[in-house]
């Protein structure tokens, strides 16, 4: 497992512009890169490392995918600045480094105070009807579509367990997605954007804005709900356990500060 310090890699975020709240340098529009980095508490994840959770079981992880969608960002006037929905659709997936960085471009120059993206797809803000966007083939070659039921997988999080009463490795497999009006785990995740001094994030024209942003995985099994992997090895559309694990990966992301 490797250990890291948050100070560090916000360091590395050269992009993190601190300047006066009630200017900036350009008006003309910017570029935010956007860095996920996924951890499983204080250790950067690792593919075939092992964690544990506190229920005891040391796990895994072996696939690591989810979807990010409708990008918007706050300025410090309270208005939002909403990326083109037709461009804000992504598959992060933890064994390909190229997209864990999203380079968002034609952002209003400004101060911004918070980010908001939601977690899967939300039907209602797909925009199905105008056709400008088809996520279908990207899901499809991302294995992140039910073959078996139309929807998204939000995430799909597999790997193997033991624990002491199942001391073999044993496959767990999470897909959590929206199942018609009765089972959406859609989430929406807000994150402040305010640095630790209490300056926003600017984004101007000259150089892009980085801003890292960590999902720590082992909030899948411990977050405001606790999961045990070996009470239910296998959640898909399970309207007890999906719920829960929407609302723990809807904690599971920060913006580290010092």
């Amino acid at each position: 497992m490797k250990a890291f310090d948050y100070l560090s890699i916000i360091a590395i975020s050269i992009g993190l512009l601190s300047c006066d709240n009630d200017e900036t340098t350009s008006k003309n529009p910017g570029t935010l890169e956007l860095n996920l980095m996924h951890t499983v508490g204080a250790d950067l994840l690792d593919l075939g490392e092992a964690y544990q959770n506190t229920s005891g079981e040391t796990y895994v992880v072996e696939e690591l995918k989810y979807i990010i969608s409708n990008i918007r960002l706050t300025n410090i006037e309270g208005d939002a600045f909403i990326y083109p929905v037709d461009e804000s659709y992504f598959v992060i997936d933890q064994a390909k480094p190229s997209t864990q960085m999203i380079r968002l471009s034609n952002i209003d120059a400004g101060a911004y105070t918070q980010l908001t993206f939601g977690f899967g797809v939300d039907p209602t803000k797909y925009p199905i009807a105008s056709g400008t966007l088809n996520f279908v083939p990207t899901a499809e070659e991302a294995d992140m579509l039910w073959t078996w039921s139309a929807g998204y997988k939000f995430i799909k999080f597999e790997g193997s367990f033991t624990s002491d009463t199942t001391p073999t490795p044993t496959p767990f497999v999470i897909h959590v997605g929206s199942h018609g009006a009765t089972l959406d785990n859609y989430k929406e995740i807000e994150l402040s954007l305010i640095s630790d001094t209490g300056d926003p994030l600017i984004i101007e024209e000259d150089a892009p804005a980085v801003e890292g942003i960590f999902f720590d995985v082992g909030r899948v099994f411990d977050g405001p709900n606790t999961i045990s992997i070996e009470a239910k090895t296998d959640i898909q559309v399970d309207p007890v356990n999906a719920p829960k694990i929407a609302n723990n990966i809807q904690t599971a992301f920060f913006i580290p500060r010092g």
